[in-house]
């Protein structure tokens, strides 16, 4: 019998991740004087296509909604890196967005403990230390066992039609929320960007 070809979930996630990250979308906002208000419109209309978005391919019952779980993530991040770009811009912020912060956004509330060397926040200023190609991929593995084993808990709900479909998407609107409140705590400071060291 053949070898079984398919990778790890969480190899799958790391190289989603990757992917997501090292485009960051560009904005058709522009930098306001009092950003706040359109940040707060900007995340809850993101949140709300998130929650759709994530109801609607839960909606397969049983083993069929398990094909929907990574299209599902997908969507949902690229959404959000939108949202995190959107709001860098209304704060003025989109020219020093690069990878390490639009990790920070996305991911600081799955494991604040892997961004404490990358994004340091110090009263009104942050500290971006941009990292390697290796620093990253390393990261971004860590992240992916993270993710997978969130995962696996969130993907029972599946096998529960349409109270599973609320679930999920309820799921998503509040961590679509604490993206963007992780993306408005770094844009509101001063970013201090400092060179990745050779690894």
């Amino acid at each position: 019998m053949a070898a079984d070809q398919s990778p790890h979930p969480a190899h799958s996630l790391s190289e989603a991740v990757f992917e997501l990250v090292l485009q960051v979308p560009d904005s058709a906002e522009r930098a306001l004087e009092r950003p706040g208000e359109r940040a707060q419109h900007i995340a809850k209309t993101a949140a709300r296509a998130a929650s759709v978005l994530s109801a609607s391919l839960s909606l397969p019952p049983g083993f069929l909604g398990w094909f929907t779980v990574l299209p599902e993530l997908l969507g949902v991040w690229r959404l959000q890196a939108q949202m995190v770009s959107d709001i860098a811009t209304v704060y003025g912020r989109h020219h020093a967005l690069g990878r390490e912060q639009m990790l920070y956004c996305l991911f600081k509330h799955v494991s604040a403990q892997l961004f404490r060397d990358v994004v340091v926040r110090i009263g009104e200023r942050a500290l971006v230390r941009k990292a390697s190609l290796k620093v990253l991929q390393s990261l971004v593995q860590q992240l992916g066992l993270q993710i997978s084993k969130r995962m696996l808990g969130r993907s029972a709900s599946r096998f529960v039609p349409l109270l599973g479909a609320v679930g999920v998407g309820a799921y998503a609107y509040f961590d679509t929320l604490q993206v963007a409140r992780n993306a408005v705590e770094l844009f509101e400071r001063d970013t201090i960007i400092i060179e990745a060291q050779e690894q």
